[in-house]
């Protein structure tokens, strides 16, 4: 896949206005992507990402760290954090930023250490894609996972079938969404994206071995979610 957000955030870091980041979609008309957004400061977030922050425990792993705005949070208030992109791009900009361990690499393959809470915030489980690969990155999070300290996996998703104006696709699951960045002349391939409802979430910890909580949620079908390794 071509570092198009990557390239999206390097920019804004490095003061380069001018050019939009698009997600298009197969629901809808593309949406524009604040890319500003992912340099927030911790006045700016929202409340469920401020709850995950307040919950992080030990040892933490951003997974999907994009500019790094949340590891640079926890970092500040004293955790070990780790931060973990797929973009070199990325990496780059959180390392400018004052990231002390940034490290570009897939979450599938990745197998350094073992940590206390593991995050991926801004629906950073979607990059699952679908059902199926959620199954196969929650299996393959358990090895990273430090069991002794009850170790937990924080994410938020939401419930999307408002998408759908109550007209749900026969076929797959719902929250199997496919996009495409585009920013300047660059653009990706076109990728799924995972959003989970929690009824089906909690069948699906349950099949890997995870207990679930559900922390909080809104009004907009948005919640976060707490998955610890059953005993």
């Amino acid at each position: 896949m071509n570092d198009v957000l990557g390239q999206a955030i390097y920019d804004y870091w490095q003061k380069q206005a001018g050019s939009r980041l698009w997600i298009n979609n197969k629901y809808g008309p593309r949406e524009e992507m604040p890319v500003e957004t992912y340099f927030r400061q911790e006045d700016d977030m929202p409340d469920i990402e401020w709850m995950a922050l307040e919950q992080c425990r030990g040892k933490v792993l951003d997974i999907g760290a994009g500019a790094g705005s949340h590891a640079l949070f926890l970092q500040q208030q004293g955790f070990d954090v780790t931060a973990i992109d797929i973009s070199p791009l990325c990496i780059k900009v959180m390392q400018e930023r004052g990231v002390n361990k940034a490290l570009a690499g897939d979450i599938y393959s990745f197998s350094i250490g073992k940590y206390d809470t593991l995050l991926l915030l801004m629906n950073g489980i979607g990059l699952a894609g679908t059902i199926d690969g959620l199954k196969e990155l929650l299996i393959h999070l358990k090895k990273l996972l430090n069991t002794g300290t009850g170790g937990q996996i924080l994410f938020d998703s939401s419930d999307i079938a408002y998408l759908y104006e109550g007209k749900l696709p026969e076929q797959g699951y719902y929250g199997e969404i496919e996009y495409q960045y585009t920013y300047k002349k660059l653009k990706t391939d076109w990728f799924k994206w995972l959003y989970i409802d929690e009824h089906t979430l909690q069948s699906v910890a349950a099949e890997c071995g995870y207990l679930m909580e559900v922390l909080i949620e809104d009004e907009y079908g948005q919640y976060l979610t707490r998955l610890t390794i059953m005993s």
